[in-house]
């Protein structure tokens, strides 16, 4: 839960780098979450039609949190955060092993854990 909290904390740093278990967890907890609320919605019985309207406003809630850490997952591997927009290779790039040690986008965040 601590790996999700951290990429809240950050929401809009689009500097630096996320590790490989920051940026997995962040997604992972975000299934989780979409999951519990289309199942609330379907026990309510206020969902819509194949559209979980309250899944819909918590992916509006943290598209930026979303592009921030994918932005620093990609400096992790030492790509500019503009491969995002390339969708197997930044797949390729995000289930990578960083750059070990310093690079151009800042310090080790293994190093510093």
């Amino acid at each position: 839960m601590n790996w999700y909290l951290e990429v809240l904390r950050k929401y809009s740093v689009f500097s630096g780098r996320a590790r490989r278990k920051e940026y997995w967890m962040f997604y992972l907890f975000n299934i989780i979450i979409v999951g519990a609320l289309g199942l609330f919605e379907g026990i309510a019985g206020i969902a819509g039609s194949d559209q979980s309207v309250l899944g819909s406003i918590y992916q509006l809630a943290v598209l930026i949190p979303s592009i921030a850490v994918g932005v620093r997952r990609m400096h992790d591997t030492d790509h500019s955060g503009w491969w995002l927009l390339v969708p197997i290779v930044n797949l390729i790039f995000a289930v990578s092993d960083g750059t070990r040690g310093d690079n151009r986008f800042g310090a080790d965040p293994k190093a510093n854990s």
